[in-house]
């Protein structure tokens, strides 16, 4: 049976640029890197301990336009200080909303993908 979400797929202008995006600025680990065919890369990332990889596919390879694919969210422990940490890394990051159902702030990528990060 289903255990889990494998991948969600991202198309984006530049991989390299999304890919140091979400490696170096929101912290996670790059584990997939091949040529799909000429000219297209499969790379993978995923947050420290996820089950979930994003896939940052070249919209262009794949006839896309950037911002086409899957509307992400994401958890975090520390909902200030994750502002923080993003914020020093020059994410633009909403301030928190609280909400009756938890707390949230979106960060925008290089390609304008607002993901939203939730207090759990």
């Amino acid at each position: 049976m289903i255990t889990h979400i494998n991948v969600a797929v991202m198309y984006v202008a530049d991989q390299q640029q999304s890919v140091d995006f979400y490696v170096d600025k929101l912290g996670f680990t790059k584990t997939v890197d091949a040529e799909m065919w000429p000219g297209a890369r499969w790379v993978e990332v995923k947050p420290p301990n996820g089950q979930t990889s994003i896939t940052l596919h070249s919209a262009e390879a794949f006839g896309k336009k950037p911002g086409e694919g899957a509307y992400l969210t994401f958890a975090c422990d520390d909902i200030d200080e994750t502002v923080r940490q993003l914020r020093e890394a020059g994410v633009t990051v909403t301030d928190p909303v609280e909400e009756a159902w938890g707390t949230y702030i979106k960060a925008t990528d290089p390609d304008g993908h607002e993901v939203m990060i939730s207090k759990k």
